[in-house]
């Protein structure tokens, strides 16, 4: 029988803002803004349009920081958006979120970062094919790697968190001073347009989930809001100060690759591969290699944030009795939630070897924008459901804010729902999929204390 009245946190308070910003960062930056701009320079063919798409795209990120601000500080406990829904919508949407993050939000991600990581490394030592198996040894190996300095506890996973997102950050930082110091390129490049192009409504929206895609992850801080030192000012200051970093970040990459080339240059295939052009052009051949152990640097750091943040969301289930409560143990002294953290590695690794991620994670994006959205609307669900419940800090502009991530998260769907009609609907053939599975719990936990 669920336990209502339970605090799903236990775990000791002792994550800081600026490792819960790390996290939040580690999860964000990944391979997304090193990849995309040329699918926009190819669709949209001007800088300006560009870097506003990008611009617009961190403003929805921001929206959401600071409504999961209000909620995670009103509800600091272990969780994420699991918390949010239940307590708005009702433990059954709120099983569906946890199913959903173990099935792909987290578990496919962590999955298709290990597997990138072993391409990416392929290309400095070559060694086998893309999919072949010492590829898959050693994604597995990061991936265990990962999740046993996690399992070391709160001070190992902290200190590999913080180190992976001050190199990433400093490789970056040091990529495009290297690139504007060598002079090579031409800041008249960002007034020029490709006259070939004819931006649309609909290729905005398409460049918009690109960016969006890029900025996914922005929600990551509050995995850990059980854990997190003065919660009522942490989790807004990490959420929104750690955001507001990434756009800044993405502007500054943005316009590093406009200097660099024009964006008919950028629009030319391969598009994929935009920041290893960008730095060639800019520094040599040799900068391709530093770009790619930057991509791995990146994709570490995404799957250790990950690795650290989604069994929080199992361990809450498990204490509120939506799954065996095996799940919410803990490592003794150093207060991990080990089964946990072993269910979703072990997940992990079988999508890996099975190969079956890639299929996930490109329809998953759907059911993820579908969850984050009703967790925004949980801000105003609980305003009004529960308006005596304390909340230490407020939605700026309410409801406005709200209101407008919640708008451009159906203005996405619905484009996602009618251009993909295919992966969208697997992805919320994923999620009902969950459906079977908490009905045969309840019947199981009702049966037990009947």
């Amino acid at each position: 029988m669920e336990r209502t009245g339970q605090d799903p946190s236990v775990l000791p308070r002792r994550i800081g803002w600026f490792t819960a910003g790390c996290v939040l960062v580690s999860n964000v930056v990944g391979s997304g803004i090193f990849t995309t701009t040329g699918f926009m320079a190819r669709d949209l063919g001007d800088p300006g349009l560009i870097l506003s798409v990008w611009l617009v795209g961190g403003l929805i990120a921001l929206a959401g920081a600071l409504s999961y601000s209000e909620l995670g500080a009103a509800l600091p406990v272990a969780g994420g958006e699991y918390v949010y829904l239940r307590r708005a919508y009702g433990p059954f949407i709120g099983f569906l979120s946890g199913w959903t993050s173990f099935a792909v939000g987290f578990s496919a991600a962590i999955a298709a970062g290990a597997m990138s990581f072993a391409a990416y490394v392929n290309q400095l030592l070559p060694f086998d094919g893309e999919r072949g198996p010492l590829s898959t040894v050693i994604a597995l190996a990061l991936l265990w790697s990962i999740t046993a300095i996690h399992l070391a506890g709160m001070g190992a996973g902290g200190f590999l968190q913080r180190t992976l997102t001050v190199l990433n950050m400093g490789a970056i930082l040091s990529l495009i001073a290297a690139g504007i110091m060598g002079g090579q390129g031409d800041w008249a490049h960002l007034s020029f347009s490709d006259a070939q192009t004819s931006p649309s409504i609909g290729l905005s929206i398409v460049s918009l989930i690109f960016a969006l895609y890029a900025y996914s992850g922005w929600n990551a801080a509050v995995y850990l809001a059980g854990e997190v030192i003065e919660p009522a000012r942490t989790i807004p200051r990490a959420l929104i100060s750690g955001t507001l970093f990434v756009i800044g970040l993405y502007l500054a990459l943005n316009i590093f690759y406009f200097y660099a080339l024009p964006v008919t240059d950028l629009a030319q295939p391969p598009l994929l591969p935009v920041a290893s052009k960008v730095s060639v052009a800019l520094l040599g051949a040799d900068a391709a290699r530093f770009v790619t152990m930057i991509l791995c640097l990146l994709i570490t750091g995404t799957m250790s944030a990950m690795v650290w943040a989604g069994p929080r969301v199992y361990y809450a289930m498990a204490k509120d009795g939506l799954i065996p409560a095996y799940f919410s143990r803990t490592s003794g002294a150093r207060s991990t939630p080990i089964n946990a953290t072993l269910l979703q590695s072990l997940w992990a690794s079988v999508l890996i070897v099975s190969g079956s991620f890639e299929q996930l994670v490109i329809y998953s994006g759907t059911v993820l924008t579908i969850f984050s959205g009703l967790a925004v609307g949980a801000v105003l669900v609980l305003r009004h459901k529960v308006p005596d419940l304390p909340r230490p800090y407020r939605t700026p502009f309410y409801p406005f804010v709200p209101g407008f991530f919640i708008l451009m998260s159906m203005v996405i769907i619905w484009n996602a729902v009618s251009e993909r009609p295919l992966e969208a609907g697997l992805g919320i053939a994923t999620v009902l999929a969950g459906t079977p599975l908490y009905l045969l719990w309840r019947r199981l936990s009702i049966g037990s204390h009947s």
